[in-house]
């Protein structure tokens, strides 16, 4: 558990590193991701990801939430792309499960250590390229990536996911819910997320930036309690409208139940067009 005061110098260093990626140009950004997140985790060695890397049954069971996420899309012989893997702890697990494994991470320090197996490979990237062929992935996951890239720079990832997919080939995108926000480190002193969370998006907008990045057949993934549903992204817009119109000062303990959230919780898996 941090203190508060660990809280606030956590807030301080990452809303002082994300301004330097808001501020500068699309060309000095892609150089700027990876060195910005590992001056990052040197300066908040309390950082919740170091932590969590740092402790062997909290990464069991990080990746086992998200492998039962991604379990009815996995299959024996598949190649599988995470992108934004972190620690590896879900990539190394579902290199079990499935032919080969890609991944891609910024940040150099927490990828460091990580176990190696004989169908699995980290791949050097930046925050936008996937240094992989055309046609190559059945299946892309990331999860709480989207938010962290500039909104500018998020087309050019969508695209080149798209890319990398095989005709059919799905891309599993999980990132916050901006009705409800900020999730990022700002969410204790701010209205908006100021720290690495450079966008949170509603499910129209994101909607809009993956058809226009060649994907379609769009679906929200739901969780209930004994089972994922998949349902229209439609559904998720309607909802988001639905929001709207609640009374002012009814809207905040509405949204900030747990069921409302979990609804709200952007988890939607986008085929490849074409």
């Amino acid at each position: 558990m941090r203190t508060q005061e660990q809280i606030r110098e956590h807030y301080l260093i990452e809303r002082e590193l994300a301004d330097r990626l808001r501020r500068a140009e699309k060309a000095e950004r892609r150089k700027l991701y990876g060195p910005l997140y590992d001056e990052l985790f040197r300066r908040v060695p309390h950082h919740p990801q170091l932590l969590r890397k740092a402790d062997g049954a909290l990464r069991a069971e990080a990746a086992a939430n998200q492998l039962r996420l991604l379990s009815p899309f996995l299959g024996p012989g598949m190649d599988f792309l995470e992108i934004g893997a972190g620690d590896l702890s879900l990539s190394l697990e579902a290199s079990r499960r499935v032919g080969r494994v890609f991944a891609t991470d910024v940040s150099s320090r927490m990828t460091r250590d990580a176990k190696a197996s004989p169908n699995f490979r980290l791949l050097a990237a930046d925050a936008l390229g996937i240094p992989l062929p055309d046609k190559s992935v059945d299946l892309a996951y990331s999860s709480h990536l989207l938010e962290h890239l500039h909104p500018d720079d998020a087309p050019d990832h969508l695209r080149e996911v798209a890319r990398v997919l095989r005709a059919g080939g799905r891309y599993l995108c999980v990132t916050p819910h901006a009705v409800y926000g900020p999730h990022d480190v700002s969410r204790h002193f701010d209205k908006c997320p100021t720290g690495f969370h450079l966008r949170e998006y509603t499910v129209r907008e994101i909607g809009s930036l993956f058809r226009k990045s060649g994907f379609g057949r769009l679906r929200l993934i739901y969780n209930t309690r004994k089972r994922f549903l998949l349902v229209p992204a439609q559904a998720g817009i309607l909802l988001e409208s639905a929001i709207r119109l609640l009374p002012a000062g009814l809207g905040g303990p509405i949204l900030s139940g747990p069921r409302v959230q979990c609804l709200l919780g952007i988890k939607i898996i986008a085929c490849k067009s074409g």
